[in-house]
């Protein structure tokens, strides 16, 4: 006689199955005890404060393993809170599978009202790759396997896995065998470009005089760092990389022209896009060479042509395309000319001086630039170390300020420039990696989900986070003219956010200087014990929007 199983045993082996073994979420009705059961299992559960953090700690696994990361919500609210980072996941491209609880069908499709009752597959659908409902709990290996080829297959995302309750709870029928129920995912097979594409793009690099190489997140996500490092030291084309693709070489290459985009840009007459989308990030193509010729690697072939003509599209798997391109810009001699490289490197070397006095330049209050100096420096002196960065200017400056030197090092709010992905991504990186991470957070930014601190705490994970606080979204100079009501961009300056920390049993430290955030930092980081670091900046530093400021309607109000 076949042992009778329930939908929630088939879910859970089915994931393991399939080599999917850390949970990130929040429990409650009704899927409290499907958690405890995958943990009885062998699987890892991890509860969060709230449920996007949790999504967004599955999304961080996702980009750093390539596989997807699985994250687990009670239903309508739970499901509404999960969904934001959901989609942020679908648009940063990281391959994470939302599963949630719902109500029993036959309550909500006749609108009766039920407990939390709402039509969450359907609401899913718009905000993610793909969304799947599970009714019958034969169905779960097949669900599996449908969200993990959906998750990570083409280009990667967010997929919604749908859980009515009754589901969940239903007793297999005796006489199936519950093996039978279990599929397992297979490797899909490679996309490759066609071989006269190849060709065609190769012909583009022959004319370049000036080529520049742009590498998007998208090669950090198809984990294509060595591809991509053999065409850059065949070619000697110098490379400019987007946020999270730093790493893919070593921030401080020759190669690298980070530090002369400006002039990259207007100048290069032949630009390839390896998995870099031109979308807002990169102004729609609108500050390159109106004359240049553009390459684009990418594995959505939607993508070609978006914003810009597109002169040589490779339309392929990442490390499939450079297992084509590499032998033939070899067999072609593509190289950089030495006048260009020239040009590159004098201006790099002008605004690295000016880097270097930013960086020097002794400020009471503290400003942005001397705080960032003992955090580059800790991370060169410790190349493992992960980076996760999110707010304004303190987002955008410690781009610009500190070096990554590893593949896929540095996570940050990416393609949707959402608020509020710090402390998930650094808790799902701790976990996944074993690594140490630092955390580099505006005071704003912190305080959408500051108290995953907790999560953190209770799980001693290595962790540092350094609170750059102004006292204010973007700054904290501004006053109301019209009354005693804070300005709607100010926040407490006084604020002492490493007592969070101090509460759950983590480090804290209150720092005003270089000098004491330089000690702190590396005491904290050395410990291996959870740690927020309150560093007070000038709260008249800081641009609205930080580098976007452009994207911010102005009203004529003086400020």
């Amino acid at each position: 006689m076949t042992q009778q199983v329930t939908g929630a045993e088939l879910l859970i082996d089915a994931l393991k199955k399939n080599g999917l073994k850390n949970i990130y979420g929040v429990v409650g009705i009704p899927v409290t005890d499907l958690a405890r059961m995958a943990q009885r299992s062998g699987m890892r559960y991890f509860g969060f404060r709230r449920e996007d953090s949790a999504v967004n700690a599955a999304a961080a696994s996702g980009f750093l393993t390539g596989k997807p990361g699985l994250a687990l919500t009670v239903s309508a609210p739970g499901f509404l809170n999960g969904l934001v980072a959901l989609a942020e996941a679908t648009k940063n491209c990281m391959p994470v599978i939302m599963i949630s609880g719902s109500s029993e069908r036959h309550i909500i499709d006749l609108n009766r009202g039920d407990y939390e009752g709402l039509d969450q597959y359907n609401i899913a659908k718009p905000f993610c790759k793909a969304a799947y409902r599970v009714d019958r709990p034969e169905d779960m290996g097949l669900a599996v396997a449908r969200a993990i080829r959906s998750a990570t297959t083409g280009r990667p995302g967010g997929v919604y896995l749908d859980l009515p309750a009754d589901t969940i709870g239903a007793i297999l029928d005796e006489n199936i065998d519950p093996e039978s129920t279990i599929i397992k995912e297979d490797d899909p097979a490679k996309m490759r470009p066609a071989k006269a594409e190849v060709a065609h793009a190769v012909d583009v690099l022959k004319q370049a005089k000036k080529p520049l190489i742009i590498l998007g997140k998208g090669a950090s996500i198809a984990h294509a760092e060595d591809g991509v490092r053999e065409f850059i030291e065949t070619t000697k084309i110098p490379y400019l990389p987007m946020s999270m693709a730093k790493g893919l070489l070593p921030d401080d290459s020759e190669a690298c022209v980070a530090a002369a985009r400006s002039l990259s840009f207007s100048e290069a007459d032949v630009i390839m896009l390896v998995g870099a989308r031109l979308n807002w990030m990169l102004s729609h193509g609108n500050k390159f060479n109106p004359n240049a010729k553009l390459i684009q690697i990418d594995v959505d072939p939607d993508e070609i042509d978006s914003n810009k003509k597109i002169e040589a599209p490779l339309v392929g798997d990442m490390n499939a395309v450079f297992e084509e391109l590499n032998p033939a810009v070899k067999k072609a001699g593509i190289k950089a000319s030495q006048d260009w490289l020239d040009a590159l490197k004098a201006k790099k070397d002008e605004n690295f001086a000016k880097m270097q006095k930013r960086l020097t330049t002794p400020r009471s209050p503290m400003g942005y630039y001397g705080a960032m100096r003992p955090i580059k420096e800790l991370i060169r002196k410790n190349p493992d170390t992960y980076v996760v960065s999110e707010g304004a200017n303190t987002l955008d400056i410690g781009r610009n300020v500190i070096d990554i030197f590893k593949p896929r090092h540095r996570l940050d709010s990416g393609t949707w420039g959402v608020m509020g992905v710090g402390l998930g991504y650094a808790i799902g990186t701790a976990i996944e990696t074993g690594e140490k991470v630092v955390c580099v957070e505006g005071d704003s930014a912190f305080g959408f989900d500051g108290m995953e601190i907790e999560t953190i705490c209770r799980l001693h994970l290595p962790i540092t986070i350094v609170i750059f606080n102004n006292g204010g979204i973007y700054n904290g100079a501004e006053k109301n003219p019209a009354g005693s009501d804070p300005a709607p961009i100010t926040l407490d300056a006084k604020g002492r956010y490493d007592k969070l920390s101090e509460a759950f049993g983590g480090l804290a430290y209150d720092v005003k200087t270089p000098e004491e955030l330089d000690k702190a930092l590396n005491e904290a980081y050395n410990s291996g014990k959870p740690a927020i670091i309150n560093a007070v900046i000038d709260p008249a530093l800081g641009k609205e929007s930080g580098h976007i400021g452009n994207l911010n309607p102005k009203l004529g109000i003086k400020h």
